[in-house]
């Protein structure tokens, strides 16, 4: 029986090629035999990229899109990549086989206002909040839009509940790493059913992507460390 494809989810002022070919997460996985099912969310790399907050209100379903219909995945997603996955697997937990998390913890759990970041990322000079300033640089670095990733910021969405993520029935590898800003991991491992943490010591939330650790855990969670 062939192995599921590992479909990846980028995280915010990202996309499929910086986040995930870029580190060479691409190439890996298909030297281990694995189809990759990439995807671009809305206002972000090759997506479309409106400017109105309430057009990203369904990033789940551009997401579960690329699911084929009657078919299952493993997934791996970082920061608000992992977001929508956790919430497409709490809506049809049999489309997943594994999923693995970066970037996120008890953040999914949080309201927070999106509003400094956004004008972070636009480019405020008001904007003097560390988190944003560091964001605002990474999206700089790259071909983005900054009036759509601010609407991105800006749409409409609820936090995660303990009792969605109760739903993910499919083995989760948690990574995160101890200097994220997005931890501790604790609310997060609680939830789910089946799950494995890892953590990435001294690692920050932008630093995580790329770093060798959470690879080589993704990738042996997934059964597809190469030959």
């Amino acid at each position: 029986m062939s192995e599921p494809p590992v479909l990846l989810v980028h995280g915010f002022a990202s996309s499929f090629e910086r986040n995930w070919r870029q580190p060479g997460w691409v190439d890996l996985l298909k030297d281990a035999g694995r189809e990759v099912i990439g995807v671009d969310l809305l206002g972000h790399g090759r997506a479309p990229r409106p400017h109105d907050p309430a057009a990203y209100a369904s990033l789940e379903d551009d997401v579960a899109a690329a699911i084929a219909d009657g078919s299952q995945v493993d997934a791996i997603g970082f920061s608000l990549g992992a977001r929508v996955l956790l919430r497409v697997a709490a809506r049809a937990p049999e489309r997943f086989a594994h999923i693995v998390t970066g970037g996120v913890g008890a953040s999914l759990f949080r309201t927070e206002d999106p509003e400094p970041m956004a004008r972070a990322v636009e480019g405020s000079s008001e904007a003097s909040e560390p988190l944003g300033r560091a964001f605002a640089r990474f999206a700089a670095d790259g071909d983005n839009d900054p009036k759509a990733l601010a609407a991105c910021l800006r749409r409409p969405t609820e936090p995660l509940s303990a009792d969605e993520l109760g739903r993910i029935r499919c083995p989760v590898l948690v990574v995160l790493g101890t200097a994220d800003f997005a931890g501790p991991a604790d609310p997060l491992v609680a939830a789910l059913p089946d799950v494995r943490l890892v953590t990435l010591a001294g690692v920050d939330h932008l630093g995580t992507p790329m770093h060798m650790r959470f690879i080589d855990a993704a990738l042996e969670f997934l059964g597809a460390l190469p030959a």
